[in-house]
């Protein structure tokens, strides 16, 4: 019996990884796109893909909040997760990157489902969390954009989301160097900070999981 969780070697991940269910083509096609851009490595994991989407359709999500999109792979495996009327509110500020997510939408007939805001997301979650009727209007949200400002984005999506919804927490592992004292730079002390609030916020039930590079739970109370 493990006592913690297993390291990932390559072999082991390619067993993971046929255990699941195929990703389908169009999500495999984005994977593989996204992979050959520098950025490449910005792209969530495929696992954590069908982890979202499972999430989405165990707590019966219809309405979602998307913080950082990059090429899209993360809106695509959660709108097509969602019930027909389901919708995705996905914030970024890339017009090249979000060109390809737009392409990869449109070939899956998810573009109905996903309105897309070009502006930066710490303005437009404002602008959201200004207007009362828009707090609780959230079932599910995923936060996967500029670190720094991980802390804001968090107190936004609280605000937007209804009591029992669920907020996802990407990077929060950050390569380990969470758990490195002697790194200090701003982007890793984002993350021990916010790290640290989760763990004693009474304003929500937490799980930290390490798949990927560490993803948080949150389901507010």
């Amino acid at each position: 019996m493990a006592v913690r969780t297993l390291s990932m070697t390559d072999s082991l991940h390619a067993y993971l990884l046929g255990a699941n269910e195929p990703l389908p083509p169009v999500q495999q096609r984005l994977r593989d796109e996204t992979a050959l851009l520098p950025q490449g490595g910005w792209q969530i994991s495929a696992e954590q893909g069908q982890f979202m989407a499972f999430l989405v359709k165990l707590t019966g999500a219809k309405h979602c909040l998307e913080v950082g999109v990059f090429t899209g792979f993360s809106s695509l495996v959660v709108a097509q997760a969602l019930p027909p009327d389901g919708t995705i509110l996905a914030l970024d500020v890339s017009e090249e990157f979000t060109s390809v997510a737009r392409r990869y939408w449109q070939e899956a007939n998810v573009t109905h489902k996903i309105v897309l805001r070009l502006a930066p997301a710490t303005q437009t979650l404002a602008k959201l969390a200004d207007s009362p009727e828009n707090h609780a209007a959230f079932d599910f949200a995923f936060i996967d954009a500029d670190k720094p400002n991980y802390d804001s984005y968090y107190e936004s999506c609280l605000t937007l989301l209804r009591v029992g919804g669920l907020l996802l927490i990407d990077n929060v592992l950050w390569a380990g160097k969470v758990a490195d004292p002697t790194i200090t730079d701003a982007d890793t002390m984002a993350f021990k900070n916010l790290n640290a609030k989760i763990a004693t916020d009474e304003r929500v039930d937490r799980c930290m999981v390490p798949i990927g590079d560490g993803v948080t739970l949150c389901r507010k109370r």
